[in-house]
């Protein structure tokens, strides 16, 4: 994150004394990735972060695979997914490879638990609901549309408003940094003019409300494939102060200004965030490629070298029918892909599209989950054929 930020209460320069109001010093945490080199920040605690009181391990977690490995495009329907628990306890998971991961999550909990990924950056994007991201960094508003970031290791605690609907989340975890696509930004990292969106868009805590209070707090861990619990005697939200590139961010998918052109733009124009092996791309309303013999449905094309997948926002996607809004579909490395039939035919002339999609590329295969097997649409491989004969009806299960 290369947009330097500064909320509450730090001393003039970094590592000398800042005292607390009782004469203690303020204990200095240095978060950030890369060991020394990487972005990071320094938060000014009440307390020591290390004041644990006890640690165990809650469970391991295991994302069984689909034993069924035939090469086939997929599509799954997360309205029919399992429902409830917590968002980041009860996470369905769906694909996932050694780079990233994609789970589903429509949370019912009354209260989420302070929580924190330690093995991977988390992307979590908000199809429906509305509430804060509270952390160490402070109160960060979200709603729906938003890509909420979360860094490694950062503490927090989802808080959703109930009265704004039931929560509907697509959490994508990465083992590496989440960051800006390195053609968006100049050499000392701000974003470039031509980038589909700028520093304004992108959404910082916007205040901090330090907690004091002593007692035992539960903090879930997610650390080498398990769930540990750490006991802290004291609130972890105690950070009076900090500044530096290192926090949690949010970025609206109606703030990506999708570029277009006479012809028809290859899905890289659409790339919103940049990962180690993978990016994550937004598919937005905009207007049609405006050459009058321009085809603007995509062309047919074979991901040689990544699995694609596609979240569908909303039910209207213009190369696709049989789909609908929280579907997600796989093509996987080594199988040509492209519209449906009659959809590029029915694009001609078309003035524009209100498409929303979230795409991620993984440049390695990505393996089903066993638990995404029970809301697949086994037929969708098919569907090419099937509408070319008129005789499509996507199954409900």
């Amino acid at each position: 994150m290369p947009i330097y930020h500064l909320m509450g209460e730090v001393p003039r320069k970094r590592h000398i004394v800042f005292r607390r109001p009782d004469g203690g010093l303020y204990a200095e945490e240095l978060m950030g990735h890369e060991g020394f080199v990487g972005t990071s920040a320094l938060l000014y605690h009440i307390h020591p972060p290390t004041t644990v009181l006890s640690a165990r391990r809650l469970r391991t977690i295991t994302w069984e695979a689909d034993t069924e490995t035939s090469l086939r495009h997929r599509h799954w329907r997360t309205a029919q997914a399992p429902k409830g628990g917590s968002v980041v306890l009860d996470r369905v998971p769906m694909l996932f490879n050694n780079d990233i991961a994609m789970l589903w999550s429509e949370p019912d909990a009354k209260e989420e638990p302070f929580y924190r990924n330690s093995q991977a950056d988390e992307v979590v994007y908000v199809a429906e609901g509305e509430g804060v991201l509270a952390s160490v960094f402070g109160i960060l508003p979200v709603k729906p549309g938003d890509y909420v970031v979360i860094h490694r290791n950062i503490t927090h605690q989802w808080r959703f408003d109930r009265s704004k609907g039931a929560p509907k989340l697509l959490v994508m975890e990465s083992a590496g940094h989440v960051r800006f696509p390195t053609r968006y930004r100049n050499d000392v990292g701000q974003l470039l003019e031509g980038a589909p969106y700028s520093e304004r868009d992108i959404r910082r805590p916007t205040h901090l409300e330090p907690v004091d209070e002593r007692g035992e707090f539960a903090i879930v861990v997610k650390q080498y494939n398990a769930l540990n619990e750490l006991m802290l005697d004291h609130h972890p939200f105690d950070v009076v102060g900090w500044d530096g590139h290192f926090y949690p961010w949010a970025f609206n998918i109606h703030d990506f200004e999708p570029i277009v052109g006479r012809i028809h733009q290859p899905p890289p124009v659409h790339q919103t965030f940049q990962g180690d092996g993978f990016v994550i791309c937004s598919f937005c309303p905009r207007p049609y490629d405006f050459d009058p013999q321009a085809i603007p449905a995509p062309y047919n094309h074979s991901n040689v070298d990544s699995d694609e997948v596609l979240f569908y926002a909303s039910s209207e996607f213009m190369s696709r029918k049989g789909i609908e809004y929280g579907s997600m579909t796989h093509h996987p490395d080594g199988l040509p892909h492209g519209p449906h039939p009659g959809r590029a035919e029915a694009s001609i002339g078309a003035t524009h599209t209100d498409e929303l999609a979230v795409m991620m590329d993984s440049f390695r295969p990505l393996t089903i989950a066993k638990a995404a097997l029970p809301f697949e649409d086994l037929s969708y491989h098919r569907s090419w054929v099937d509408q070319q004969h008129g005789g499509f009806n996507p199954p409900t299960s």
